[in-house]
């Protein structure tokens, strides 16, 4: 295993993490005799693994069902000075109850502190505002920072870029945990900051929300030669020292097998990375055009601004993908979560375009013209059941 510098906090941090999204029972609080003893044993053994690999962050949050009473039963039994636990508690207005729901964690895991305590979900101004005020959570803790049962406070986000610098440049926060990876590169105006700044970088599920790359489509694997697409993804990410880890939502020991590979590569990035990089760039221009490319994005209005509530860039992306990559499961998937997402992933669909005039809100478009086409397109491509969580995509 190799480690980075975890910002100010110090921590020596593996490039990988254990993230607790995938492993657990069950997406509800379910008491412990519930919980199948098989369930219990594969978890267990996927934290032994990671920790005997040398990858001591385990990472997990209150919001991920029976993840922290599971990780209560093996925690306890490994050195604590030797690991680096992470949970996220969601920030609320009621700054006592926060607080309730920190100490509950602490309780499901069967530990006296936790190393990181993320503020989870400040995706939005009004949350980040509530977050910050006297007496609310940021608040809150902090206190429980001076008791000793949190070492370090950081934040976890979904939002848009702006508002993740923004909470950065705050200066309040230890770390950021936020998305970027090769298919979505728009947040590294925000890890440039936290790099300013000296917090510590975690990027979350670069295997699954970064593509599938579990299951990737012909198309991906080949452009990816000689490396899978995991492995190339995990060798661009970390072929930036702003980038300090990377979550690994493991669901089984062998999960962790693939992405072990990418340790040898590191010092070869350079090398490694420009070729498999020009070919998917090359193909996205053969398929897509490098005028679109270039300008897609120029004009759009986000999803409140829109008619409909639909969410115009994050459609077009995704048929970016489909198109470019033939990544239709990833895209179909990503896609039908939007109206059920919330704030964690806004918006909502192009399913209903006769309904709206997108005329007005798209006018600084230079692809005016064809965007509704290209959404209908999209929609025609990529619609179906309806996602009800973000695990499931």
């Amino acid at each position: 295993m190799q480690y980075r510098r975890f910002g100010r906090t110090e921590l020596q941090m593996p490039v990988f993490s254990c993230g607790g999204m995938r492993y657990q029972h069950s997406w509800k609080d379910v008491p412990q005799w519930q919980i199948p003893r098989k369930n219990q044993q594969n978890l267990e053994a996927t934290i032994r693994r990671a920790v005997d690999l040398g990858i001591h962050h385990i990472e997990t949050a209150r919001g991920y069902g029976t993840s922290e009473i599971q990780l209560g039963k093996i925690l306890p039994q490994l050195p604590r000075d030797q690991i680096i636990v992470q949970t996220k508690v969601s920030p609320s207005p009621d700054a006592h109850e926060f607080r309730q729901t920190v100490e509950q964690s602490l309780k499901n895991l069967r530990l006296d502190y936790v190393d990181l305590l993320g503020l989870h979900g400040i995706n939005t101004p009004e949350i980040l505002q509530q977050s910050l005020r006297p007496g609310g959570c940021l608040d809150i803790a902090r206190q429980m920072q001076q008791q000793g049962k949190v070492r370090f406070v950081g934040f976890s986000t979904h939002a848009l870029t702006w508002l993740i610098q923004e909470t950065i440049e705050t200066g309040q926060f230890d770390y950021v945990n936020l998305h970027w990876y090769y298919i979505f590169q728009e947040n590294w105006p925000a890890i440039a900051a936290a790099w300013r700044h000296d917090m510590g970088v975690f990027i979350i599920s670069p295997a699954d929300k970064g593509g599938h790359l579990y299951s990737p489509p012909q198309t991906l694997v080949d452009l990816c030669r000689p490396l899978s697409p995991m492995v190339f993804n995990d060798l661009f990410c970390l072929s930036h020292p702003q980038v300090h880890t990377l979550s690994l939502g493991a669901a089984q020991p062998s999960d962790f097998d693939e992405h072990l590979k990418t340790l040898a590569l590191l010092e070869r990035a350079e090398e490694i990375l420009p070729p498999i990089l020009e070919r998917l760039e090359q193909v996205a221009i053969a398929r897509l055009g490098s005028d679109w490319l270039r300008t897609w994005q120029v004009g759009l209005p986000t999803p409140e601004n829109t008619p409909g509530n639909i969410n115009i860039p994050v459609i077009l992306w995704l048929r970016n993908l489909l198109e470019a990559f033939d990544m239709h499961e990833y895209g179909q998937a990503r896609y039908n979560l939007l109206g059920s997402g919330g704030h964690w992933f806004p918006g909502r669909k192009a399913d209903n375009l006769s309904a709206v005039d997108l005329s007005q809100c798209i006018a600084q478009s230079p692809h005016a013209d064809k965007i509704p086409a290209l959404l209908a397109d999209a929609d025609r491509r990529l619609g179906g059941k309806t996602v009800e969580r973000l695990s499931q995509s």
